[in-house]
């Protein structure tokens, strides 16, 4: 079996700001299932500069193509653009909902902590963190509550981004190749577990079948 991979989000989620196309999440990503094993084949559907409401026209594209794994990573620009959280958390539990109708496993990045920024004034960092960690929260909640495995829940991330700024690219918002590194860590154990359990799910339906066969047959 071909596991199919989709990337939903924004920049982040498409890698912008890495040094080669094969440092994005989704090559990172594809080579570490790879090493586990399984034939990858991937689809970025993610925009740049997308806000959480913006997941409905990516999801949609996703359902036509039915991936057995989707990873969203969103939340920066509604953080920018002053997004109130529970519409933005609202928007991306309803993306989750909708894969999840076509047996797709969801795994969900919540929001970066924009206060690790390196040009962050020191006097914004507190309202910004707060900020971050709103909807942040607000994400989790509504990730869970529709389905989704949520990956780097204790914000590692976080620590490293704001201890280390090798990690952050040239413009010095989006992260590098050494970033992105960092954040296939902390995607992968849970895109590993929503891989675990579309196999279980299609090894169900498998069996499914073959009962279904064996009991047409001793029905003649």
């Amino acid at each position: 079996m071909t596991l199919r991979l989709a990337l939903l989000g924004d920049s982040m989620a498409a890698g912008r700001g890495a040094a080669r196309r094969t440092d994005a999440p989704g090559a990172l990503l594809s080579d570490r299932l790879h090493d586990d094993g399984w034939s990858v084949t991937t689809q970025v559907l993610a925009v740049s500069g997308a806000r959480s409401a913006g997941l409905a026209g990516q999801v949609d594209q996703a359902r036509g193509w039915r991936p057995h794994v989707a990873v969203i990573i969103i939340g920066a620009n509604d953080l920018i653009h002053r997004t109130r959280a529970g519409d933005a958390a609202r928007d991306l539990g309803d993306a989750v909902r909708r894969l999840r109708e076509v047996g797709c496993e969801v795994v969900v990045a919540p929001a970066p902590d924009l206060s690790a920024l390196p040009d962050t004034p020191a006097g914004l960092k507190p309202m910004l963190r707060a900020a971050s960690m709103l909807l942040r929260d607000r994400q989790i909640i509504a990730a869970r509550a529709a389905g989704a495995h949520v990956a780097d829940c204790d914000h590692g991330t976080a620590a490293a981004f704001s201890a280390d700024r090798s990690l952050f690219s040239a413009d010095r918002f989006h992260p590098s190749s050494a970033g992105y590194a960092v954040i296939a860590d902390a995607l992968y154990p849970a895109v590993s577990a929503a891989v675990s359990q579309s196999r279980a799910r299609s090894s169900d339906k498998n069996a499914s079948r073959s009962r279904r066969k064996v009991g047409a047959g001793s029905a003649r």
